[in-house]
Protein backbone atom coordinates (compact mmCIF):
# COMPACT_ATOMS: atom_id res chain seq x y z
CA UNK A 1 0.00 0.00 0.00
CA UNK A 2 1.54 3.26 -1.17
CA UNK A 3 -0.12 5.31 1.60
CA UNK A 4 1.39 3.15 4.35
CA UNK A 5 4.87 3.69 2.93
CA UNK A 6 4.39 7.48 2.77
CA UNK A 7 2.89 7.66 6.27
CA UNK A 8 5.64 5.52 7.81
CA UNK A 9 8.34 7.60 6.11
CA UNK A 10 6.77 10.82 7.41
CA UNK A 11 6.49 9.43 10.96
CA UNK A 12 10.11 8.23 10.89
CA UNK A 13 11.19 11.72 9.82
CA UNK A 14 9.02 13.65 12.29
CA UNK A 15 9.37 11.43 15.36
CA UNK A 16 12.30 9.01 15.01
CA UNK A 17 13.41 6.06 12.94
CA UNK A 18 11.17 3.04 13.50
CA UNK A 19 8.17 4.97 14.81
CA UNK A 20 6.41 4.74 11.43
CA UNK A 21 5.92 0.99 11.71
CA UNK A 22 4.64 1.30 15.32
CA UNK A 23 2.28 4.18 14.55
CA UNK A 24 0.96 2.79 11.26
CA UNK A 25 0.58 -1.00 11.54
CA UNK A 26 -0.79 -3.10 8.70
CA UNK A 27 -4.54 -2.68 8.38
CA UNK A 28 -4.83 1.10 8.74
CA UNK A 29 -7.70 2.93 7.05
CA UNK A 30 -6.89 6.19 5.28
CA UNK A 31 -9.44 9.00 4.86
CA UNK A 32 -8.68 11.24 1.89
CA UNK A 33 -10.01 14.59 0.77
CA UNK A 34 -9.16 16.04 -2.62
CA UNK A 35 -6.65 13.26 -3.16
CA UNK A 36 -4.68 13.96 0.03
CA UNK A 37 -4.51 11.92 3.21
CA UNK A 38 -6.40 13.73 5.98
CA UNK A 39 -6.95 11.10 8.69
CA UNK A 40 -5.68 7.67 9.60
CA UNK A 41 -7.75 5.13 11.53
CA UNK A 42 -6.94 1.72 12.96
CA UNK A 43 -9.48 -0.74 14.35
CA UNK A 44 -12.21 1.91 14.52
CA UNK A 45 -10.09 4.48 16.38
CA UNK A 46 -8.44 7.56 14.92
CA UNK A 47 -4.63 7.47 15.09
CA UNK A 48 -3.86 10.89 13.69
CA UNK A 49 -4.76 13.66 11.30
CA UNK A 50 -2.48 15.10 8.66
CA UNK A 51 -2.33 18.88 8.85
CA UNK A 52 -3.22 20.33 5.45
CA UNK A 53 -0.95 23.38 5.72
CA UNK A 54 2.35 21.52 6.15
CA UNK A 55 1.70 17.76 6.14
CA UNK A 56 2.66 17.33 9.81
CA UNK A 57 1.16 14.45 11.75
CA UNK A 58 -1.19 15.55 14.54
CA UNK A 59 -1.61 12.70 17.02
CA UNK A 60 -4.92 11.58 18.47
CA UNK A 61 -5.17 9.66 21.75
CA UNK A 62 -4.37 6.23 20.29
CA UNK A 63 -1.58 7.61 18.08
CA UNK A 64 0.06 9.39 21.02
CA UNK A 65 0.02 6.14 23.04
CA UNK A 66 1.67 4.23 20.19
CA UNK A 67 4.38 6.88 19.76
CA UNK A 68 4.92 6.96 23.55
CA UNK A 69 5.48 3.20 23.56
CA UNK A 70 7.78 3.32 20.51
CA UNK A 71 10.10 6.11 21.72
CA UNK A 72 12.61 5.68 24.51
CA UNK A 73 12.69 8.46 27.10
CA UNK A 74 13.47 11.34 26.90
CA UNK A 75 12.80 11.48 23.13
CA UNK A 76 10.07 14.07 22.32
CA UNK A 77 8.97 14.14 25.95
CA UNK A 78 8.25 17.11 28.15
CA UNK A 79 8.14 16.12 31.82
CA UNK A 80 6.00 18.34 34.03
CA UNK A 81 6.04 18.73 37.80
CA UNK A 82 3.70 16.53 39.79
CA UNK A 83 1.78 19.66 40.87
CA UNK A 84 0.92 20.53 37.26
CA UNK A 85 0.27 16.95 36.07
CA UNK A 86 -3.49 16.79 36.89
CA UNK A 87 -4.13 20.07 35.06
CA UNK A 88 -2.14 19.04 32.00
CA UNK A 89 -4.03 15.73 31.91
CA UNK A 90 -7.25 17.79 31.68
CA UNK A 91 -5.87 19.52 28.58
CA UNK A 92 -4.46 22.70 30.12
CA UNK A 93 -1.45 24.50 28.63
CA UNK A 94 2.02 23.59 29.89
CA UNK A 95 3.86 26.64 31.21
CA UNK A 96 7.66 26.76 31.31
CA UNK A 97 7.77 27.09 35.10
CA UNK A 98 6.15 23.64 35.41
CA UNK A 99 8.59 21.85 33.08
CA UNK A 100 10.87 19.54 35.07
CA UNK A 101 12.70 18.07 32.06
CA UNK A 102 12.52 18.16 28.28
CA UNK A 103 14.24 16.49 25.36
CA UNK A 104 16.90 19.05 24.32
CA UNK A 105 16.27 18.21 20.65
CA UNK A 106 12.64 19.43 20.70
CA UNK A 107 12.01 22.22 18.19
CA UNK A 108 9.10 24.68 18.18
CA UNK A 109 5.98 23.48 16.29
CA UNK A 110 6.98 19.84 16.81
CA UNK A 111 4.45 17.33 18.16
CA UNK A 112 5.48 16.38 21.71
CA UNK A 113 4.34 14.02 24.46
CA UNK A 114 3.74 15.46 27.93
CA UNK A 115 4.49 13.03 30.75
CA UNK A 116 4.73 13.03 34.53
CA UNK A 117 7.79 12.10 36.61
CA UNK A 118 7.00 8.37 36.16
CA UNK A 119 6.72 8.70 32.35
CA UNK A 120 2.93 8.28 32.33
CA UNK A 121 1.41 9.93 29.27
CA UNK A 122 -0.65 12.97 30.28
CA UNK A 123 -1.18 14.81 27.00
CA UNK A 124 0.07 15.54 23.52
CA UNK A 125 0.53 18.92 21.93
CA UNK A 126 2.65 21.36 19.99
CA UNK A 127 5.95 22.64 21.35
CA UNK A 128 6.13 26.43 21.53
CA UNK A 129 9.78 26.55 22.65
CA UNK A 130 12.88 24.45 22.13
CA UNK A 131 13.56 21.77 24.74
CA UNK A 132 16.43 23.79 26.19
CA UNK A 133 14.27 26.93 26.42
CA UNK A 134 11.55 25.00 28.24
CA UNK A 135 14.05 24.25 31.00
CA UNK A 136 15.74 27.65 31.03
CA UNK A 137 12.66 29.88 30.96
CA UNK A 138 10.51 30.42 34.03
CA UNK A 139 7.72 32.38 32.35
CA UNK A 140 5.63 31.79 29.25
CA UNK A 141 3.96 28.88 27.51
CA UNK A 142 6.02 25.81 26.67
CA UNK A 143 3.48 23.42 25.10
CA UNK A 144 0.08 24.12 23.58
CA UNK A 145 -1.74 20.98 24.70
CA UNK A 146 -3.98 19.62 21.99
CA UNK A 147 -5.59 16.88 24.06
CA UNK A 148 -5.22 15.70 27.62
CA UNK A 149 -5.61 12.07 28.57
CA UNK A 150 -6.90 12.55 32.11
CA UNK A 151 -10.32 11.05 31.46
CA UNK A 152 -8.93 7.50 31.35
Amino acid sequence: MKESFKLRAAADYLFDRGVGRALFPDGIQVVKSRGRIRQVWFEGEPLCAIRASDGFIVLNRKGAKLVHQALKPPRLRVTVSDDAAPFVAQGKTVFAKHVAAADPEIRPAEEVLVVDSRDRLLASGKALLTGEEMIAFKIGKAVAVRRGFGGE
